[in-house]
């Protein structure tokens, strides 16, 4: 997940957040490419046609949603809802935040954020949680601000 930490006192009211539409494909592309550009991974098109199919299904787990300004897509969130043996309730995974890097520091990924707390609270779940990288430093200024380190490490295994 991208954004810098500033968060301006009076947000900016021409930027709304909503949720992804079958029109916004070619509006979020250029996003998730950047995502991955700042992870320096290349999903393939197979991955990401599913993917874009499943932020659409209602009956998947997965959404997201696009910060607009007029219309032009400046970031992109996705979360995944999931369950969890600690608790009855569902947990978010919020899995990819990206901000347009000419506009960050503007909040745009404080109100992604906040955009996916209020889609947890509405579907029932107790817990959003996400994961960046070490070297995320810049993000993880905002992230400290609007959540709780958890102080696990992840481990993973390739299959």
């Amino acid at each position: 997940m991208t954004d810098t930490p500033d968060t301006p006192d009076t947000p900016d009211t021409t930027i709304t957040i909503r949720p992804f539409t079958a029109a916004d494909h070619d509006a979020w592309l250029p996003l998730w490419r950047g995502y991955q550009a700042f992870y320096k991974v290349d999903i393939p098109d197979a991955v990401r046609a599913v993917t874009w199919a499943r932020m659409l299904d209602a009956a998947e787990p997965m959404g997201g949603a696009l910060a607009w300004r007029g219309d032009a897509a400046i970031g992109m969130v996705h979360h995944v809802r999931h369950r969890s043996c600690w608790t009855t309730e569902d947990y978010c995974y919020l899995q990819d935040l990206f901000v347009d890097p000419s506009i960050r520091g503007a909040g745009i990924g404080r109100r992604l954020i906040t955009h996916v707390y209020d889609i947890a609270r509405a579907a029932g779940c107790s817990r959003v949680h996400w994961l960046t990288h070490e070297t995320n430093t810049d993000a993880m200024k905002l992230y400290d601000r609007i959540a709780t380190r958890s102080g696990f490490v992840q481990y993973r295994h390739l299959l």
